[in-house]
């Protein structure tokens, strides 16, 4: 039985897979990650499988429908997210209308999160496969081919004759070594060449070595709809046989970007699996997620077994809304975690959110502060951007904060990100407009463009991955701002600025 997987076309490089789906002003585009795993799991089973990434190759809709009238697929499974919900089920309609017989099955957070509702857009789409897919689509696939009763595929949402059927949970998986290794399927079916994040050397893979995160940040979308609140992992063998794999047969490609929510929330492991790659003689740079909580002894032995970077959600210089977001960590901490990773000669991706729950203005200069005093290589200001199913949309619309519940109103005509969430005194426009201020402010400092400018003559490597981000990012660097008044307002309330 043929089965497409799909990530379905909308603007060209829409970043889906990502944890705030839109288009990146730095250029970033993210590998279908959780669509690639499925499709393994597919594979080993004897399915006859085709992963497309329309929005990485640029396809248009015209072209998967050649496609599929080509394939004739009888499972196509489509991701999706919240801001192109309506897209995507436009997309599945018009594949509907070109195969009659196809069964469309939508996965990603979003549906899980609003199964009914997302069936009910549209009789195109005949289920919903929720949380963690890879064998809910596996068990469905199976049910077709089988001609058997849907009804006992677990993780399933479904129309029947117009009734809807809500089948148990599934669990979630435990033996993570059981998956392929998801490096093989991008050989199989992507071009690495079309990934590209700005934090890592390009081209890079990304993979998962361990599923959830234990923390319960409230704006976090994965653990809250998709992968759970435990960490379960993959073995250091089997981990550090994929980083072997990569080397031997993705031999383009210069790093590997860990996209476990939080690598280092394990300790114990990370320096483990430092081990287990340094006896293996590993080569290859990567980069991980990690929280700002982390101490010396597991960050150095991470670098010594190539760990160049982290990418640290540090989110708010005020500990009232770091408390309000449950990050479970302190302002304090973020300084003792810069000087350990400066020790250890580590790289910091900061990432900082505005409008979160008690902003202010005065509480979004703390921010800026920040990060200016921590100094991090890099940095991203991102407005709040809320799903369905976290706790930060609840609040958000328990609150009466959102200025629409319209998905389509998640980005801007261009697709990038703004937010739909207001504060009492604090506009969503001024939120998006404060993201450009700071951005300006922090990488128009002329300490960061010295620093970048000996960066480049310390690390040669670096040159193309900066040049890369910097040339996509310019444009939106320099883009005036329609409220300059914010940056005024936060410029009277600290001399911190003057003082960076």
């Amino acid at each position: 039985m043929n089965i497409l997987m799909l990530n379905p076309p909308y603007y060209p490089h829409f970043s889906r897979s990502q944890r705030s789906p839109a288009v990146i002003k730095s250029g970033v585009m993210y590998y279908p990650i959780w669509l690639a795993y499925a499709t393994g799991v597919l594979e080993n089973n004897g399915f006859n499988v085709r992963l497309v990434d329309a929005p990485a190759d640029h396809y248009d809709l015209d072209y998967i429908v050649e496609l599929c009238k080509e394939f004739r697929p009888r499972l196509i499974v489509m991701d999706t997210s919240t801001p192109s919900i309506y897209n995507d089920i436009r997309a599945a309609e018009t594949l509907r209308n070109e195969l009659k017989d196809v069964f469309i099955l939508l996965v990603g957070p979003h549906v899980t999160a609003l199964p009914e509702e997302s069936l009910k857009i549209s009789p195109a789409i005949n289920a919903v496969a929720r949380g963690e897919y890879d064998y809910t689509v596996l068990d469905t696939a199976r049910a077709i081919e089988s001609e058997s009763d849907l009804g006992s595929v677990l993780g399933l949402t479904y129309s029947n004759n117009g009734e809807i059927h809500h089948n148990p949970d599934r669990p979630l998986i435990l033996d993570l070594d059981s998956l392929p290794f998801v490096s093989e399927v991008y050989k199989r079916h992507l071009k690495v060449e079309n990934y590209f994040y700005s934090i890592t050397q390009y081209p890079e893979v990304a993979i998962i070595t361990g599923r959830g995160c234990p923390y319960h940040c409230t704006y976090c979308v994965w653990p809250q709809t998709i992968t759970g609140h435990g960490y379960r992992k993959r073995s250091i063998e089997n981990v550090a046989a994929e980083f072997e794999y990569v080397q031997r047969e993705l031999p383009q490609v210069k790093e590997i970007f860990i996209e476990d929510d939080t690598l280092t929330v394990d300790q114990r492991r990370s320096i483990a699996l430092s081990k287990e790659l340094i006896r293996r003689g590993n080569k290859l740079p990567f980069t991980a997620n990690s929280r700002a909580d982390i101490s010396f002894e597991t960050l150095d032995g991470l670098h010594q077994a190539g760990l160049r970077l982290v990418c640290v959600g540090f989110e708010s210089g005020d500990q009232e809304i770091l408390d309000n977001i449950k990050k479970q960590v302190t302002v304090e901490q973020f300084f003792q975690f810069r000087e350990a990773a400066k020790r250890a000669d580590v790289l910091i991706h900061g990432c900082f959110m505005a409008g979160n729950q008690g902003e202010t203005r005065q509480t979004l200069q703390k921010t800026l502060d920040l990060a200016k005093k921590l100094n991090p290589d890099t940095a991203q200001f991102f407005p709040i951007m809320v799903y369905p199913g976290t706790e930060a949309y609840e609040w958000a619309s328990k609150n009466h904060f959102m200025q629409t519940e319209d998905y389509s109103k998640w980005l801007t005509d261009d697709g990038l990100h703004r937010t739909i969430v207001e504060n009492p005194g604090l506009s969503a426009h001024e939120i998006v407009d404060w993201c450009d201020y700071a951005r300006r402010s922090f990488y128009l400092r002329p300490r960061f463009v010295v620093e970048k400018v000996l960066e480049v003559v310390r690390h040669p490597k670096e040159v193309g991955r900066i040049f890369k981000a910097f040339r996509t990012f310019l444009p939106y660097l320099f883009r005036p701002s329609n409220r300059q008044h914010i940056g005024q307002a936060q410029q009277g309330t600290s001399n911190a600025e003057s003082n960076s």
